[in-house]
């Protein structure tokens, strides 16, 4: 495709980006209806080109919506990255069950054990976790010790009957026992007390090849917005030729 084509393309999507946006409407003409027909298309192109570029997925007439927490399994020495949650939305989402009375095999709020609030929480953010502490002491990925330990994690004593969920600077939030609610204390546990320490979700945001798509094309256009990052994926994906 010659360049004359390339920005003849571009103007013409921009053209139906802006019809989209003040909304008008084709004419009701069979010319007008052909060529509404290839501008739906277009747009349809463009939408799920930005839906790329942002992370979202293409709604209605081309509106972008942000995508909801995809459910993904909690592997065994992996990271469920498939969410999109990381450690710092685990302690968040963790806190919101704070005051929650202890109810062994309960996973509401209405009452939850040690293992029910942990698998509620990751449920909360799209990842599958066991039901029984065992089973959860086997997912994720080991972390070496408490002084490598980031918020999020999991820790299980020796003898596997309990978990807590860290939170970082030496504070713990967990479901002690019967008669106390889910509450944070003073992490008690010193390495030799633990059976293991699991990450489930990274620790942090990771840096994904759409996000350096829209990075590129930003620093390469001096500021180009997230709409011409999307003609450009567009572009590079033959959908305009």
């Amino acid at each position: 495709m010659s360049i004359d084509a390339v920005l003849s393309r571009i103007s013409e999507i921009r053209t139906q980006i802006d019809a989209l946006r003040t909304g008008s409407t084709a004419s009701a003409t069979t010319t007008a209806t052909t060529a509404s027909t290839s501008t739906a298309a277009s747009s349809s192109s463009f939408a799920d080109a930005l839906a790329s570029v942002t992370g979202g997925t293409a709604g209605t007439n081309g509106v972008t919506a942000t995508s909801s927490a995809t459910s993904v399994d909690a592997g065994q020495g992996t990271l469920a990255t498939g969410s999109g949650a990381t450690g710092a939305d685990v302690v968040a989402d963790a806190k919101k069950y704070l005051g929650v009375p202890y109810v062994f095999g309960g996973t509401t709020t209405a009452g939850m054990d040690c293992s029910g609030l942990v698998q509620t929480v990751f449920k909360d953010l799209g990842v599958t976790m066991p039901r029984v502490v065992p089973d959860q002491a086997d997912m994720g990925v080991e972390v070496p010790s408490l002084a490598e330990a980031k918020p999020g994690d999991l820790i299980v004593p020796k003898g596997e009957q309990h978990i807590v969920i860290y939170l970082g600077d030496g504070k713990v939030l967990h479901a002690p026992r019967p008669g106390k609610d889910v509450r944070i204390v003073d992490n008690w546990y010193a390495d030799s007390d633990i059976a293991t320490i699991r990450r489930i979700v990274p620790a942090e945001a990771q840096t994904t090849g759409t996000t350096a798509v829209a990075s590129t094309a930003g620093a390469s256009a001096g500021g180009t917005d997230l709409q011409t990052a999307a003609l450009l994926s567009l572009l590079q994906s033959g959908s305009a030729a």
